[in-house]
């Protein structure tokens, strides 16, 4: 039972570290985008352990990692027009009148 609590404390854990490196670290958008995924991957184990614990089926885990995959593709894209447009991802030199 206690390894059990502790394959869900430690995505928690994960979820909580990931927010907190979105939130203090603003200065590049490819951080973010690295902070985001990890947040999405530790939900992921979460969902994963939850949902094996209850003994149910992993159709809507394929969904969610579906999804998941498909926030990254778009991040990355995005990142690519901003360097190529911009010449870095830092959020100091983008500015909205500029664009």
């Amino acid at each position: 039972m206690v390894i059990l609590k502790m394959w869900l404390c430690v995505p928690l854990v994960g979820f909580i570290c990931g927010l907190l490196a979105f939130v203090s670290e603003r200065k590049h958008l490819l951080n973010a985008l690295l902070s985001l995924e990890f947040i999405m991957v530790s939900i992921f184990w979460f969902m994963l352990g939850v949902i094996w614990c209850v003994g149910g089926d992993s159709y809507f885990l394929m969904f969610f990692l579906t999804l998941a995959a498909c926030e990254g593709a778009l991040g990355l894209a995005l990142l690519v027009s901003v360097v190529r447009s911009h010449g870095n991802d830092s959020f100091n030199s983008l500015s909205i009148l500029g664009c």
